[in-house]
């Protein structure tokens, strides 16, 4: 199953970052029992917690947050890309110099293919279920994205002056100074519906990432569609 976590906020150290985002992926234990793995930068204030469930790459080298070749794109995925072995042959035979392949994991596939095709082109090429945080080092980007039929789930939204982003709610309920309060919006919603619609979630500036959708976050400008 996996989940993932993180958030920015440029004003903490790299031991605080760290020690908060290991303790937004710990909530999700549940999850990803098999590993976990944190991922920082201090100067941006990004941080990625990933837990892991071992499927596709059973190694060490499906451990999460994973850093692509060229150390450019760092990524949280949860998911199975049902096409990676197509999508790495395809890079295989379209390269004149194919990347040099650490595992068999999806996820690197998924990170060679950002950087060799980009990130929409790479999308419309996959077949599967996921979830994606996707930090671009060079152009100091986040992207946040959902399957087409929205299988894995996806929340972000704005917590203490934070962006803060998770595969569940109780991840985001942890970070420090949490204190949004009930929506409104969605409490009616849910007392006519039985159920919150998207891209409402039960907390103020929290959202669910709606099927075949994707976040942009870079800098203080928020991009969306």
């Amino acid at each position: 199953m996996c989940g993932f976590a993180g958030f920015i906020n440029p004003g903490r150290s790299a031991g605080e970052m760290k020690a908060v985002a290991s303790s937004m992926g710990d909530t999700i234990i549940h999850r990803g029992p098999d590993d976990a793995g944190t991922w920082v930068e201090e100067g941006t204030g990004v941080a990625l917690a990933h837990r892991r469930l071992s499927v596709v790459d059973l190694s060490a080298a499906g451990h999460q947050p994973m850093e692509s070749s060229s150390g450019r794109y760092v990524i949280a995925f949860n998911g199975e890309i049902y096409n990676h072995h197509q999508l790495r042959e395809q890079l295989n035979t379209s390269l004149s110099q194919p990347p040099s392949w650490r595992g068999h994991s999806d996820t690197e596939t998924l990170l060679a293919a950002f950087e060799q095709m980009g990130i929409r082109q790479t999308l419309e090429a996959c077949v599967g279920m996921f979830a994606i945080a996707l930090w671009d080092r060079e152009e100091r980007q986040l992207t946040l994205v959902r399957d087409r039929f929205g299988e894995k789930p996806l929340y972000y939204g704005w917590v203490n002056n934070a962006f803060v982003f998770a595969s569940e709610l109780k991840s985001l309920r942890c970070y420090p100074g949490f204190d949004n309060s009930v929506s409104r919006e969605a409490l009616a919603a849910y007392l006519r519906f039985s159920h919150v619609p998207a891209p409402l979630t039960i907390h103020e500036n929290i959202y669910k990432l709606e099927p075949a959708s994707l976040v942009t976050i870079k800098g203080t400008r928020r991009e969306s569609e």
